[in-house]
């Protein structure tokens, strides 16, 4: 019963967003529940992977916010130009949120949450194709700050299969190596049946 209840919320959420004033809300409730100043490229990269957003609406609501007071348009301390929450927007955030449905609340957080994963993954690990005659290879480096902890090659019969691989690595990087890792460690010789010896 409770997935199906997750279902409908989840087919609600793929209708998109006409009401200016929910989707102010919305975005107003991502910047604060992210916590952090968030670059303009980043937000629009963000609210158009939900599906429920559209390009004009987007820029109106960027627009009105911007113009009231609700989120400002600053530069960070690695010089790029970010979106910050002011005070309005604060409590825009905390106390119109149950406005905006949950179902487009979660949507949206969950795909600032995935996107800023997939962005750090991608700072820590580097995948790339390469292709063979006989398939591809799917190159996988885990990136230090000074070297590479792993660089490693996996074939591939071809190009599709090898991106699904490397979609898979990028979902959890870190858990890769670590699995990767441990595999290594508790490898160990396989045991001999000598009884009939």
């Amino acid at each position: 019963m409770q997935e199906e209840n997750i279902r409908k919320m989840t087919e609600l959420a793929d209708t998109e967003v006409k009401d200016l004033a929910t989707l102010n809300i919305l975005i107003c409730h991502l910047l604060y529940r992210i916590t952090k100043p968030v670059e303009p490229d980043h937000l629009y990269e963000i609210a158009m992977s939900t599906g429920f957003v559209n390009y004009f609406s987007y820029q109106d609501s960027i627009g009105y916010l911007l113009e009231n007071g609700l989120i400002e348009k600053t530069v960070s301390a690695s010089g790029a130009e970010v979106y910050s929450l002011c005070q309005k927007g604060v409590e825009c955030a905390k106390q119109l949120k149950k406005y905006a449905p949950k179902s487009y609340r979660d949507k949206l957080v969950l795909a600032a949450l995935r996107y800023f994963a997939r962005r750090k993954a991608e700072q820590e690990i580097k995948v790339e194709y390469i292709p063979d005659e006989s398939g591809c290879y799917v190159r996988v480096r885990c990136l230090d700050t000074d070297c590479d902890l792993m660089d490693m090659k996996l074939f591939a019969p071809d190009m599709a299969q090898a991106k699904v691989i490397g979609e898979r690595i990028l979902l959890n990087p870190s858990g890769f190596y670590g699995k990767v890792i441990e595999l290594a460690l508790s490898n160990e010789e396989p045991s001999y049946d000598l009884t009939d010896n």
